[in-house]
């Protein structure tokens, strides 16, 4: 069965998710079926099979402080107090650790983020490591750490296009 990467639905089986991160799974669990609802964040599982979710993504609407950004990025952006993003969360299940299925998702967030920036602007995709391992993750993707906030990691739409185009 090949997985493939779906709009979270009633027919994905959440309940037995777990990435072995709290928050993630909490959050997959409980919240994100309402964040949807209240268009608070759109979540795409990798399914295998008809329903068993092997990892999931969100994506939402956010802003980067510029004065949070390397100077080296900031002095090439207006001068505005906040610059657009797209946020995503991450989680691939402990079952289908080694599948490669955390790059499959994030290939396919930046990729979304990308075409949908086309249509509402973001200057990045922006990411909240939970620990060193996911910050590790992030990094061999050419995620930025912001020089305030280590655990945030962003990656420029600009790169994103040069990568995906």
């Amino acid at each position: 069965m090949t997985p493939h990467i779906d709009p979270l639905g009633k027919e994905h089986n959440r309940e037995v998710f777990s990435c072995g991160v709290e928050a993630l799974d909490y959050y997959f669990k409980k919240l994100a079926s309402q964040d949807v609802k209240r268009h608070i964040a759109a979540v795409f599982v990798l399914v295998i099979g008809e329903r068993e979710v092997a990892g999931y993504y969100t994506l939402s609407s956010t802003a980067i402080p510029l004065e949070d950004l390397p100077a080296v990025i900031a002095k090439k952006l207006p001068k505005y107090k906040h610059v657009p993003a797209t946020l995503g969360r991450l989680a691939v299940s402990q079952k289908y650790r080694g599948h490669r299925f955390g790059e499959l998702l994030l290939v396919d967030a930046v990729k979304r983020s990308l075409r949908q920036s086309q249509e509402v602007r973001a200057m990045a995709v922006v990411v909240d490591a939970k620990d060193d391992a996911a910050q590790r993750f992030y990094r061999q993707y050419n995620f930025i750490p912001l020089p305030q906030i280590p655990y945030r990691l962003f990656l420029p739409m600009d790169t994103i296009a040069k990568v995906i185009e």
